[in-house]
């Protein structure tokens, strides 16, 4: 690769079919690894989320210093995201006392404050225009906090709404549909699309990861949060080192 190629290249992936599938794992990651941490391990959750937090800044750190894209580190910094997204969003709702409905209005807003200030700051929040330091601290402080959102939207649609966990798996995968259809059939904007996309693939995440370790009787599987962790960290891995991912190329 030649240097012109090189400077035309982001440190994030191109958007294709096989990064939708591991951003569906890696949040269902970040729902078992989280609730083991802040639960099986019985920290709770401001602890969980001080030690999510403190990776979550190496990573990001890591990420934004690299000179190339490195999907190991990129896909890493995912799931700190996705874990520090789940204990976060539990303290809100939880700890705090200001209900599913409360931490997701709460953080919908949060999300909505930094996609303006990164559009007001730099033109644009498309993913292909993530080319400098200052673009990817918005990238990574939006994907934390549509993470975190994702969590509380997860939970209160299973909770709050009385779906359960397959009930709000089939609304958000039902939602996404629409998301992939006004992708191919309509001039809706990519940008705002692949937004859509990445913030219903959390709470999706959210419930699927539910699904697996809550208790049989609360409509669960039953699965250890050890066991769906490492079996979630292992199908990200191999997906990551033999599935080759390009970077997706700069937009200015």
């Amino acid at each position: 690769m030649n240097d012109s190629t090189a400077a035309q290249l982001s440190k994030v992936p191109e958007i294709t079919l096989m990064f939708w599938v591991v951003k569906i794992a890696a949040t269902t990651l970040g729902e078992t690894a989280g609730d083991a941490v802040s639960m099986s391990m019985n920290l709770g959750y401001l602890a969980g989320t001080a030690i999510f937090a403190a990776v979550f800044l190496v990573a990001v750190v890591a990420q934004i210093r690299a000179t190339r894209f490195h999907p190991l580190l990129y896909w890493a910094t995912i799931i700190a995201t996705t874990t520090v997204g789940t204990t976060l969003a539990d303290f809100a709702d939880r700890s705090m006392g200001i209900g599913y409905s409360g931490g997701s209005a709460l953080l919908f807003t949060l999300l909505m404050l930094s996609l303006f200030a990164w559009h007001r700051t730099l033109g644009s929040v498309a993913v292909e225009t993530v080319a400098s330091p200052r673009a990817e601290g918005f990238y990574w402080v939006t994907i934390m906090l549509s993470q975190t959102l994702g969590t509380a939207l997860g939970d209160w649609t299973a909770d709050t709404a009385g779906l359960g966990y397959s009930g709000g798996a089939m609304v958000f995968s039902g939602i996404l549909a629409l998301v992939v259809a006004a992708y191919f059939w309509t001039s809706l904007s990519r940008t705002l699309l692949f937004w859509a996309a990445f913030i219903l693939t959390r709470p999706l995440g959210a419930v699927v990861g539910d699904y697996l370790d809550k208790p049989v009787s609360a409509g669960g599987l039953a699965w250890s949060r050890y066991t769906a962790s490492a079996v979630l960290f292992g199908f990200i891995l191999v997906c990551v080192l033999l599935v080759p991912q390009r970077a997706a190329r700069q937009r200015h």
